[in-house]
């Protein structure tokens, strides 16, 4: 394997690495809530310069919430940083340390025993896991030739992929057998084999942009044009992505299809597995036919099948779907259907992202701050990730299900829209086309 191969494939190996530990963190997450039952915190009153300060409780909600706010929170905190500390010193040195700081992290959840405890080494993780996230990507957008950054992503993309639907099988599985410990055992061990593997097989990064390249590249003609569509497809994701095994698994009265664990993690697996074996190749495709189109066409295509998802009871009457399943047992017709939207949904998805990643990296590389590119990206994402479940909260609570995904569909043609609009007014009428 000649040594080019090698520096993708390491790369590719944190990228598995990182999303095992995440997702396995994402599942377990509801045998935390059991294992150290949150309560209601108290707020113990301090005394500051003659002021009564504190005396208040913070409700077993606003706890429980901590344990994924902590996480996201470190994260948005951590980009702008760390982004820059990679533009600026040894991509590879941060990258080693924000993966090898991951594996200190895993190592430590098994020692957890309090709410607090809990909290703090979740922040922990979204420091190494953005970190993690930001300087592999920006690597493989470095080590890339123009002409095949998204076949690479694409690549790297489908390695998280593989690694989110091994983790989220296999945690339930391991945990029910032996416990909390050992799976961190394994988390642990994956990182550390990954962060020897950076440091064996990876150059130093001799890349070195002086200054503060987010100032330049927040006015980005072609990052703004992305803002467009960005800011607005999160809302879309994060609500059709969050609210689809929702949507499966709670109860009728809630506006659900009550199925039971395994029919729901179908819905999970089936997205995923179709996103990942697509990127790669949607990815080559949109090196040779350009990008603007593929984000264009994946984005109005997640919108048009997301607004499709509540029929899926009637796709299934109309058809005739059977309604029981081996291993699964009794369901409904609309199993079939829902599975089937949501494995589309992963080929819509795996569309757009390649092709949008490799657009920010286009316009960060050359010395222009890739990782900061790939920061400001990460930013655009984190008010719609914030804002859609709380709307999608109310929609679901107040509204009613289906319209979760109506405003999280339109939402994403909203998004391809605006997109196309701020290409020609601002790029001509052929950019669509020509980026």
């Amino acid at each position: 394997m000649d040594r080019t191969r090698l520096r993708f494939w390491t790369l590719y190996l944190t990228r598995f690495a990182g999303g095992f530990g995440f997702i396995t963190l994402v599942t377990l997450l509801p045998k935390y809530i059991n294992e150290l039952d949150p309560g209601a915190v108290a707020v113990p009153e301090l005394a500051l310069g003659g002021l009564a300060l504190g005396g208040f409780s913070l409700s077993r909600g606003f706890v429980i919430g901590m344990f994924t706010t902590g996480f996201t929170l470190a994260q948005t905190v951590a980009v702008v940083p760390l982004s820059w500390a990679g533009d600026r010193y040894d991509k590879r040195l941060v990258l080693a340390g924000t993966v090898g700081l991951g594996a200190v992290v895993y190592a430590a959840f098994p020692l957890v025993d309090s709410s607090l405890s809990f909290i703090l080494v979740r922040a922990a993780q979204g420091v190494a896991v953005t970190g993690a996230g930001l300087m592999s990507l920006a690597l493989v957008g470095e080590l890339a030739r123009e002409g095949t950054r998204a076949n690479h992503i694409g690549k790297a993309n489908a390695a998280r992929f593989a690694a989110s639907i091994l983790g989220s099988i296999s945690a339930g599985i391991l945990y029910d057998l032996f416990g909390f410990t050992p799976i961190f055992i394994v988390i642990t061990i994956l990182l550390t084999i990954a962060v020897v593997a950076i440091w064996v097989f990876l150059p130093p990064d001799e890349t070195r942009v002086h200054g503060f390249p987010f100032t330049d590249l927040a006015l980005n003609e072609r990052i703004l044009t992305m803002a467009t569509f960005r800011v607005q497809y999160a809302v879309a994701v994060t609500l059709v992505r969050t609210w689809v095994p929702i949507y499966a698994g709670v109860s009728a009265a809630s506006g659900g299809l009550e199925y039971g664990g395994i029919a729901v993690a179908a819905t999970v697996v089936a997205e995923k597995f179709t996103n990942m074996l697509c990127q790669p190749y949607t990815g080559r495709i949109s090196d040779s036919y350009g990008r603007a189109r593929f984000v264009f066409v994946g984005g109005g295509l997640y919108g048009l099948i997301a607004l499709a998802v509540p029929f899926s009871p009637a796709v299934g009457e109309a058809l005739a779907l059977p309604a029981a399943f081996p291993f699964l047992g009794p369901l409904s017709p609309a199993f079939l259907p829902l599975v089937g939207l949501a494995g589309l949904l992963g080929v819509a998805d795996s569309l757009r992202e390649p092709a949008s990643m490799a657009l920010f990296a286009d316009e960060g590389s050359g010395g222009a701050g890739v990782a900061s590119s790939f920061g400001i990206r990460e930013l655009l994402w984190r008010p719609g990730s914030v804002v859609a479940p709380l709307l999608g909260g109310y929609l679901m609570a107040e509204v009613g299900m289906e319209w979760v995904f109506f405003v999280g569909g339109a939402s994403a043609i909203t998004g391809v829209l605006a997109f196309l609009a701020a290409l020609t007014w601002s790029h001509g009428t052929d950019a669509l086309t020509t980026w």
